[in-house]
C-alpha cells in the first residue's frame, strides 16, 4: 500500500496527495449513490471535486446523460467531503449531516452529457456553532459553468436524536 493509502486507511489523508485518497474514505456514500470520484483541492473554506457522468448509471437518460437536477446532490457530496476532510484534518471523523436545500438552483443545461468530467466547486460562506452552514457551489465542464447554487446544510451534534425527532414531529 502506498503512503497516501496508508494515511487514508488511518482516516487522516495525506493532504498533499488528495488525488491518491480513495473518495470512499472521505464520504459515507456507497454503491450507486457515491457520485464523486475524487477531490483535487481542499482548504479551510473550499473544495474542488470531480465526477464523471456514467452512461450506465441509475440516473442516465436515454442518451446516457445525467439530468441537471442531480447537480444538487453532486454539490451536497462536495460539501460533505469538505466537512469530512476538515474533521479528519483535526484528528476526528466525519459526522453525518443533512441537506436543508437551496433557495435557487440554476442549471444552465437540462442535462450533463454522457462521459463529461464534471468539476464541482464548493466554497463555504457560513458556518455556525450550532451546525448550520451554507456553501456557494458551481458545476462546470471544460471551463463552462453548467449549474450554480447556494446550498444550505445542517450537521446536528446528535444526528440520531435529530433523525428520530423528525419522525415524531
Amino acid at each position: 500500500m502506498n503512503d497516501a493509502m496508508n494515511s487514508a486507511a488511518g482516516s487522516i489523508p495525506d493532504f498533499s496527495r488528495l488525488d491518491a485518497v480513495p473518495i470512499g474514505t472521505i464520504l459515507p456514500h456507497r454503491g450507486t449513490m457515491l457520485l464523486l470520484e475524487r477531490v483535487s483541492a481542499f482548504s479551510d473554506e473550499a473544495l474542488t471535486a470531480w465526477a464523471r457522468v456514467r452512461g450506465d448509471a441509475w440516473y442516465a437518460d436515454a442518451q446516457g446523460a445525467m439530468p441537471a437536477w442531480i447537480g444538487v446532490e453532486l454539490m451536497a457530496q462536495a460539501i460533505a467531503a469538505h466537512v469530512g476532510l476538515l474533521a479528519m484534518r483535526a484528528g476526528g471523523h466525519a459526522r453525518p449531516g443533512v441537506l436543508l436545500g437551496t433557495q435557487r438552483y440554476t442549471a444552465l443545461a437540462a442535462a450533463f452529457a454522457r462521459d463529461a468530467q464534471l468539476r464541482i466547486d464548493a466554497r463555504e460562506v457560513l458556518r455556525s456553532e450550532a451546525g448550520h452552514g451554507a456553501y456557494e457551489c458551481a458545476i462546470s465542464h471544460d471551463g463552462a459553468r453548467l449549474a450554480e447554487a447556494v446550498v444550505k446544510v445542517f450537521q446536528p451534534a446528535d444526528f440520531r436524536s435529530f433523525i428520530e425527532g423528525s419522525f415524531h414531529s
